[in-house]
């Protein structure tokens, strides 16, 4: 057998070989769990009860005074408390002295999370306010978040 040959039964066998997966155990992800958000008030009660709802402990948080160029983390604490697997697909913020990280995995009814939030108040003066956008297969689907801090040049 020539090269090309050999090559492309290899290619066909592993072609076939990967299209096998395994079975969904209960609670796995599916395909199910991605709504479109956008048109859940024309969702039947029915179906809208199922939708994954987020809860967050606090909206809000407030670092205090700080000093200019300390990074502050903050983790935003939430819960899924609806009845289907909670995706959340971003996370931003307003400006480029905050970042965020959200789960990357599902997050399962009734299991709960965190959203990771750090702030680089280095050039930050006064009082200042910074939103994170969180959007996710909720209904709506997005939530702000917000931090706050009072930046001084020295304590």
């Amino acid at each position: 057998m020539n090269r090309i040959t050999i090559i492309t039964i290899l290619a066909i066998g592993l072609a076939f070989g990967g299209c096998h997966r395994k079975p969904a155990k209960e609670g796995d992800f599916t395909v199910k769990d991605v709504h479109i958000p956008q048109t859940a008030e024309g969702l039947s009660a029915k179906d809208a009860e199922k939708m994954p709802v987020i809860e967050f402990e606090t909206k809000t948080y407030d670092f205090g005074d700080v000093v200019e160029g300390e990074k502050l983390t903050y983790a935003f604490k939430f819960k899924n408390t609806g009845k289907s697997n909670l995706i959340i697909y971003s996370s931003e913020a307003t400006c480029g002295c905050t970042t965020s990280q959200p789960p990357k995995a599902p997050v399962r009814p009734g299991e709960s999370g965190e959203i990771t939030v750090t702030f680089n108040s280095e050039g930050q003066k006064g009082k200042v306010q910074k939103r994170i956008l969180v959007g996710a297969n909720t209904y709506p689907a997005e939530t702000i978040l917000m931090i706050t801090a009072n930046v001084s040049s020295s304590k």
